[in-house]
């Protein structure tokens, strides 16, 4: 399950031998990447943080902050791109950021580890939808 959980990250890794093989835009991938993996991480830490909160006010918080700040980051990563090396690198930032969005949107329901799933709730309570093993 974990190599389906950031089966995103493992795209963006994997996808570096065709950009160099190709003679795509390589600062436009490696912005693009590093974009990509530092937000993936610190969106995961925060959702952690999230789902350890007690207070629920503070787990939307958390979940929100991770979220939006994701989105800034990753769009300042593509205008960066764009900015510092031109306009094809800005688009090949642009790919490989919607690529590895599509494929986390998706494994996100596969998973059913989406950034609004609860943990299991107290003492011996189980997840939504899951079944008790005792």
């Amino acid at each position: 399950m974990f190599t389906l959980r950031y089966l995103d990250v493992c795209l963006v890794l994997a996808t570096a031998p065709f950009v160099i093989a190709g003679g795509l835009p390589l600062a436009g991938y490696l912005i693009g990447a590093v974009a990509w993996i530092l937000t993936r991480l610190g969106a995961a830490f925060l959702q952690a943080q999230a789902r350890r909160a007690g207070n629920l006010k503070l787990s939307a918080g958390l979940q929100l902050a991770g979220m939006m700040g994701r989105i800034w980051l990753v769009a300042l990563a593509v205008i960066i791109a764009r900015e510092a090396a031109g306009k094809d690198d800005g688009i090949m930032a642009a790919a490989l950021v919607l690529a590895a969005f599509t494929v986390y949107f998706a494994m996100s329901f596969i998973t059913h580890d989406g950034p609004t799933r609860a943990g299991p709730s107290g003492a011996g309570g189980t997840a939504p939808g899951r079944p008790s093993t005792s």
